[in-house]
């Protein structure tokens, strides 16, 4: 059959298999407001009613939640979890992603699984364990009775919590940072004699900074927004071991709603600067990865 020409062949629609199939432009459309409605009802209304019912006596009761000695003790000692478990799990993070990442040994991959215990266990459970390692009728108990050295019901068992829960951040996020950029720079340096110290502060860690302010905002936010195990641990006593959530819990409980919600608030606002600082972080990745 002879060859009619491209402008007619091209104009005769193509059938079989190698046929193009309509776009079906409402299916893209249909998915984003299935994904906008979900989180509408999960995530968006739940947290504007939180901003309105802080609000709705006006921002004097707000600011007059601000000043009250429980919410300023809980702050503080919100604080205090955070100041001290992000700098034992910053030093316990870099050290395992360096042996993790640097070094191949028997057992690696149940280290790895370790690590990443406080992301499948209940905080709840993990709270239990101490209990049952560090309380009164515990493994450790009399040692510890005998010393006077209260653990649970007080703020060493609270840390042991904050930090069991935000153990993997800082580890999960330089680990996969130092597999990438491999160890040629470091290597080098050790060549023109530097030691390990002067290649980690010089090398290393410049090459991981992103990575490492990545899960120490994580670890953070994870710090100071732990309800569950610390609930278990601390027994929830107010000017004593009462942090943030677990006030947001104690003045919900008794219909001190105003109060509850100021709370929130402020745990929700840490929220937002936890996902601003980390979209930062992203984008300061990708820039760099680009060039």
């Amino acid at each position: 059959m002879a060859d009619l020409g491209p402008s007619f062949n091209a104009s005769v629609p193509k059938t079989g298999k190698n046929a193009t199939k309509p776009q079906r432009k409402w299916v893209p459309a249909v998915l984003i407001a299935i994904a906008v409605l979900y989180l509408s009802l999960v995530l968006y209304i739940p947290a504007a009613n939180v901003f309105v019912q802080a609000f709705s006596r006006g921002v004097g009761t707000f600011f007059k939640t601000l000043v009250r000695p429980d919410f300023l003790f809980a702050a503080r000692l919100t604080l205090l979890m955070a100041a001290i478990a992000v700098p034992l799990n910053v030093g316990f993070g870099l050290c395992a992603a360096l042996a993790i990442a640097r070094r191949r040994f028997p057992g690696r991959a149940f280290v790895l699984s370790i690590i990443d215990l406080p992301f499948s266990i209940s905080p709840v459970v993990a709270g239990l364990m101490i209990v049952l390692l560090y309380g009164r009728r515990g493994w450790f108990g009399s040692a510890l009775e005998a010393s006077n050295i209260n653990i649970v019901f007080a703020i060493p068992g609270m840390v042991l919590a904050t930090v069991f829960v935000s153990m993997p951040f800082v580890a999960r996020e330089v680990i996969p940072v130092l597999e990438e950029i491999g160890a040629d720079q470091e290597e080098a340096a050790k060549t023109l004699g530097a030691n390990d110290w002067q290649t980690f502060w010089r090398v290393t860690l410049p090459s991981i900074k992103w990575g490492l302010l990545y899960g120490v905002i994580l670890t953070n936010a994870r710090a100071m927004g732990e309800f569950g195990a610390v609930s278990v641990v601390s027994g929830n006593i107010a000017n004593k071991t009462q942090t943030l959530p677990l006030f947001v819990e104690e003045t919900y409980k008794q219909y001190e709603t105003e109060a509850a919600y100021s709370a929130a608030v402020l745990l929700a606002l840490l929220a937002v600067v936890t996902l601003v600082l980390k979209e930062i972080l992203e984008r300061k990745t990708r820039i760099k990865d680009a060039n």
